[in-house]
Order: structure tokens, then sequence, then C-alpha cells
């Protein structure tokens, strides 16, 4: 399944507790997105389309409230409660600090989250019933970063030195993991943690200075 068909399906997916409600005629739901990427990205529109087709328009009975984070994420707090404050009907998010965030701010208010592992980031008690108002989609991305770095360094030959991006939210025995996984090909893996977006070009700088030949981009909900 491709990226923006995935989007979508989890755009929809916002339209079940919408729909748990029962639509009232004349009715407008309000709707609160806090996403990464502006609203004009790819993937924010494959999102809404996912909404919109299941009966939930914008400009006829939905409003949509949007902040983007990549940006600014010390801001979610004041989002966060500016959502529950105009009394969204459903918060929609990405990333283990926007979903804890909006879990501290509201117990009622039904929270769709989508990050790399609901269950092992504590955001949920259970896949199967998990309990209270957050429920969504666990991407479990970082065991594809495994993955990625065998193919890149088959895909550069004779590569010594490899540097791995990496959130600095991630967990570190996942990354001790790859550097072991580096190692037994006779491959020197650097880890650079990065905390915010602004951070990324001066880990890559640091990374080729270091003699790293190839990048891994770890997979991260945040950024």
């Amino acid at each position: 399944m491709r990226r923006r068909e995935f989007i979508t399906l989890l755009g929809g997916a916002v339209a079940w507790p919408l729909a748990a409600l029962a639509q009232e005629a004349g009715r407008t739901y309000r709707l609160g997105v806090l996403y990464p990427p502006p609203r004009s990205d790819d993937v924010v529109i494959a999102f809404l389309d996912g909404v919109r087709q299941q009966g939930f328009i914008e400009g006829q009975n939905l409003t949509v409230i949007y902040h983007a984070f990549a940006l600014h994420p010390d801001l979610l707090p004041e989002w966060v409660a500016e959502l529950v404050k105009a009394r969204v009907d459903v918060i929609a998010t990405i990333g283990d600090l926007a979903i804890r965030t909006a879990q501290e701010a509201t117990k009622t208010i039904p929270i769709l989250a989508g990050t790399d592992d609901m269950l092992g980031a504590g955001l949920v008690n259970s896949l199967a019933r998990p309990e209270g108002n957050t429920t969504g989609i666990s991407i479990l991305a970082t065991e594809l970063d495994g993955k990625r770095q065998d193919i890149l360094i088959e895909a550069v030959p004779g590569v010594h030195r490899l540097a791995a991006l990496a959130d600095a939210n991630r967990k570190a025995a996942k990354l001790d993991m790859l550097q072991e996984a580096a190692r037994a090909r006779n491959v020197e893996l650097s880890i650079h943690q990065v905390a915010s977006g602004a951070e990324i070009a001066a880990a890559i700088d640091t990374a080729h200075a270091s003699g790293a030949t190839a990048l891994n981009k770890q997979a991260s909900a945040e950024r």
C-alpha cells in the first residue's frame, strides 16, 4: 500500500468517533488536527480526503482547526488547550510528544493517534482494548531501520563509516542494535541525534566531518 493510500485510510478512521456521535442534520462537527507538516502537504491533503470520503465535508458539516508543529513543538500545550476550549469532537495527532500533550489536556475528547509504537511508548495499555480516550495506529516504522541500513551498506560498496540521523526521543536500545549490526559487517556506525529540525544541518555536517560516506535517516513520527 502506498503512503498516500495509507494516510487516506487514517483520515477515514477519524470518522469513527465522529460517526459514533450520530450525524445530526444541520450540525457542524469540529476536528482538531496536530500534525508536523503544513496543511498544504500531500500527507495532510490525503488525510482530509479520507475524512471527506466518510461524509464529513469541510465548509458544510465540518470545521477543521489545524496546527503544524514540526517547527514549533514548544507550542503544542498552547494549541491543545485551544482545541479543548473550542470543544472539538475529535483530536487527530501524530507522534509521541503531541499525543502525550493531548492526553494530559483532556480525558474525554477522543484522540485518534498515529505513532511508531503506541503500546511500547506507554500511550495505551492494550492495542486490542486501548482504555481511555486514545486509539489509533502503530506504524512500527523503526522495525525497518535495520533493513534500510543493510540496503545502504550494499548500495555503497566499500563503505567503512556510516552515519545515522536519529530522533533524540528514540529508544537507545534499538540504536545500539543498529550499531551491533553494522559492526558485524565491518562498518562503523556513528549516531547523531537531533531534537528539532533546526539541528539537522549541523548533525549532517558533523557526520560528514567524522568520515561517514553514507547517511541513514531513522524513522520518527515527530519529524
